[in-house]
């Protein structure tokens, strides 16, 4: 597997629980549990949303990268791999977007 910035970044998160939590902020959203890192991916996706819609390039960027950071840190929580969503991500790849959608509503 090719090693991508969000597989370090994952590798990071997994490490903070290991962390006191007075001295990382994703340890203190790990402690929270899947509730308090779930809310704040919601929080996140709402910035993107607002930063897509009415503010800079910049803005954009720098929102989206705190969702990836908030997504893996829900995915910690899981005990869900980015490997595992990225096999996914790979396994609908070639397939219309309405068609991989029309599969999953049959499972």
């Amino acid at each position: 597997m090719q090693d991508t910035i969000l597989d370090r970044l994952a590798v990071t998160i997994r490490s903070r629980r290991d962390e006191k939590s007075e001295q990382s902020y994703t340890r203190k959203l790990l402690d929270g549990g899947v509730e308090r890192c779930a809310k704040k991916f919601g929080e996140e996706a709402v910035e993107v949303v607002i930063a897509a819609t009415a503010q800079s390039d910049d803005a954009l960027r720098a929102e989206a990268a705190d969702l990836l950071y908030h997504l893996l840190v829900v995915l910690e929580c899981r005990g869900v791999t980015i490997g595992e969503v990225l096999d996914v991500l790979e396994s609908r790849t070639g397939m219309s977007g309405l068609a991989e959608k029309a599969a999953r509503a049959e499972q």
